[in-house]
C-alpha cells in the first residue's frame, strides 16, 4: 500500500506543479469542488493554518481566477468562496489524470481482482466515513461509485 500511495501522491504532486499550484492550493480547489462553497476560515481549518495565511492563499487563487468570493446570503459581512469555471476545469483535469492512471493500473488486474478491490474500497470508504463524521452519506455513496468507475475504466 505504501508503493501505491507514494506513486499516487507523486502523480498528484506533479499535476499540481504542472498546473503552477501548491498542494494546499489544490486541496482548497478540491474542498470547494466537493463542498460547493465555504469561507476563508474554513480553508484555514482544512489546511491547519491561520486565517491570515489562508486569506493570502485565497487571494492568490482569486488572482489566478480559480475561485471567486461571493457575498454570504445569510450574513452579508461574510464572503463565501466558490470555484470559477477555470477552477472547476483544473479539478476536472486532475480527476481525468487520476482516471488515466487508474486505467493503466487496472490493465494488470484481472476482473476477479477488480471485484475484490471494489469490495475492499467500499470497506475502506465506509471506515473513512466513520472516522470523519462531517462526510455525509451522499458523499460516501459518491466516493464508492467513483471508486467503482475508476477501477472499471
Amino acid at each position: 500500500s505504501e508503493t501505491f500511495m507514494r506513486r499516487s501522491m507523486r502523480d498528484f504532486v506533479q499535476f499540481s506543479k504542472d498546473s503552477g499550484l501548491t498542494l494546499p492550493q489544490m486541496s482548497t480547489l478540491f474542498h470547494l469542488h466537493h463542498g460547493s462553497s465555504c469561507g476563508v476560515s474554513d480553508v484555514g481549518e482544512l489546511l491547519g493554518v491561520t486565517n491570515a495565511a489562508a486569506s493570502q492563499m485565497v487571494d492568490r487563487l482569486v488572482q489566478y481566477e480559480l475561485i471567486e468570493r461571493t457575498e454570504d446570503p445569510v450574513d452579508r459581512r461574510m464572503k463565501q468562496l466558490k470555484l470559477t469555471f477555470k477552477g472547476r476545469a483544473i479539478v476536472q483535469e486532475s480527476i481525468e489524470a487520476r482516471k488515466r492512471w487508474m486505467a493503466k493500473l487496472t490493465t494488470a488486474i484481472t476482473p476477479d481482482e477488480q471485484v475484490s478491490i471494489i469490495t475492499a474500497l467500499t470497506i475502506l470508504t465506509n471506515a473513512a466515513h466513520d472516522l470523519e463524521p462531517s462526510i455525509n452519506q451522499v458523499g460516501n455513496l459518491e466516493e464508492h461509485n467513483q471508486a467503482k468507475n475508476d477501477i472499471s475504466v
